[in-house]
C-alpha cells in the first residue's frame, strides 16, 4: 500500500499528517503507526496523525497514534499542524476557524498571521476523578500533593487538558534526569490511565521553562496541553500570572487561562517540512 504523507512539526515535537477525509477511520493500524515513527526504519515522527470527516456537526475529526502505538485523546501542537495541513489541503484565507472532534472534547484552532495558530482548548478538569489520579479523593483537586518516585518525595499538581498530567516545580529543569525518571512517573499506579509528566522552573511570574516526559512517546521537544497544564498548575499554586510564555526545548507557546471564560488559550507555530510517499 502506497500513500502520501506531509510531515510537520510543533516546535521540534513532530508528527506525519495523512489526508483521510476519505474514510471514517484510520487507514493505518496502530502498528503500522509505529514503523512509520521509527526514525532510524520509517519517517521518523512522535506520532501519526489523521485528518478524518467531522462528526457531531465537526469541521473535522483529529486521531493520533503516538509512536508506541497507543493513542492519546488530544495533542496540542499536533493539533496545530492539523490546522495547517487542513488549511493546505484546502487554500483557506487567514484568519480561519476550525471545530476539530477529537477524543477530548471538540476544540477550535484559529489560523492567524506568520503562521501561528490559536487553540482554545476548553476549560482545565481538576478534580482527580477527571485525570483519573487515586492520589486525592475522586472529588477533589490535586494540588502540591505528594508522591514518592525514585525514592524521592516530589510536590505534584494534576491537571487534565482532555488528557492527564503530572505537574512538578523544580529550581532547575536542566537538572532532571528525564530519560529515568519520565517513565516511573508515567507508569506510577496512582495513575491507571498513565500521564504526561512536565517539570516546570519558574523563571518569572510571566515566564516558565518546562522540560516533558509524554505518555506514549518518551522525551519530545514540547508538548503543547502539557504547557497549557504547567500553566494551570503554575496558576493554582499561586506561582505565575493568568498569561505566561511557557519556554520548551523546541520553542515558546503563549498560554493564557482566561479569566473570563475558563478556557486555556494556547498560541504557536505549526511547520511544514516536507512531503513524501510511503509504501507499507
Amino acid at each position: 500500500m502506497e500513500f502520501e504523507f506531509t510531515k510537520y512539526h510543533g516546535l521540534g515535537n513532530d508528527f506525519i499528517l495523512i489526508d483521510n477525509r476519505a474514510a471514517a477511520e484510520p487507514l493505518l493500524t496502530p502498528d503500522q503507526a509505529v514503523q512509520l515513527c521509527d526514525r532510524h526504519f520509517g519517517i521518523g515522527a512522535d506520532g501519526v496523525i489523521f485528518a478524518l470527516p467531522g462528526q457531531t456537526g465537526t469541521d473535522y475529526t483529529m486521531r493520533i497514534f503516538n509512536s508506541d502505538g497507543s493513542e492519546p485523546e488530544m495533542c496540542g501542537n499536533g493539533i496545530r499542524c492539523l490546522a495547517q495541513f487542513l488549511a493546505e489541503l484546502e487554500t483557506v484565507s487567514i484568519p480561519h476557524t476550525y471545530r476539530i472532534h477529537t477524543l477530548a472534547g471538540i476544540i477550535s484552532p484559529r489560523l492567524e498571521a506568520a503562521g501561528q495558530v490559536k487553540v482554545d482548548m476548553g476549560e482545565p478538569r481538576l478534580l482527580a476523578a477527571e485525570i483519573p489520579t487515586t492520589l486525592g479523593q475522586p472529588d477533589q483537586k490535586v494540588v502540591e500533593q505528594a508522591l514518592v518516585v525514585a525514592e524521592q518525595t516530589w510536590s505534584v499538581t494534576c491537571v487534565s487538558m482532555g488528557n492527564p498530567h503530572c505537574i512538578t516545580f523544580v529550581e532547575d529543569v536542566a537538572a532532571i534526569a528525564l530519560e529515568s525518571l519520565g517513565p516511573q512517573f508515567e507508569t506510577h499506579a496512582v495513575f491507571p490511565k498513565k500521564i504526561n509528566v512536565e517539570f516546570i522552573q519558574v523563571v518569572r511570574p510571566d515566564y516558565l521553562k518546562m522540560r516533558v516526559w509524554e505518555r506514549g512517546a518518551g522525551v519530545t521537544l514540547a508538548c503543547g496541553t502539557g504547557a497549557c497544564a504547567a500553566l494551570v498548575a503554575a496558576v493554582l499554586t499561586g506561582q505565575s500570572e493568568p498569561r505566561a510564555i511557557v519556554e520548551l526545548p523546541g520553542g515558546a507557546l503563549q498560554i493564557e487561562w482566561s479569566p473570563a471564560d475558563h478556557h486555556v488559550y494556547m498560541t504557536g507555530p505549526a511547520t511544514k517540512v516536507f512531503t513524501g510517499k510511503f509504501e507499507l
